[in-house]
C-alpha cells in the first residue's frame, strides 16, 4: 500500500470522498494509489491539506510498512 492511500484510509476517506474535495475522478485517486501516475504539482499542497500530511509524506512507503 502506498503512503497516498494509507494517509487516506487513516482520515476515513473513500477515493470518491477524496477525489471529490481535489476536484478529480475517483479513477485519478485510483492511479495515484497504484503508483500508475502521480498527483499533478498544483495538486500537492491541497492533497497535504486534506490529508493531514507534508507534501513529502505523499511520496514513499508508509512509516508502518518500513523495514
Amino acid at each position: 500500500m502506498n503512503s497516498i492511500k494509507k494517509l487516506r484510509e487513516d482520515k476515513g476517506l473513500s477515493q470518491i470522498q477524496l477525489a471529490d474535495k481535489i476536484g478529480v475522478g475517483q479513477s485519478t485517486v485510483s492511479t495515484w494509489e497504484t503508483g500508475d501516475s502521480l498527483p499533478r504539482a498544483d495538486k500537492l499542497p491541497q492533497l497535504a491539506a486534506i490529508l493531514g500530511c507534508k507534501i513529502d509524506d505523499l511520496f514513499g512507503e508508509p512509516e508502518k510498512e518500513r523495514g
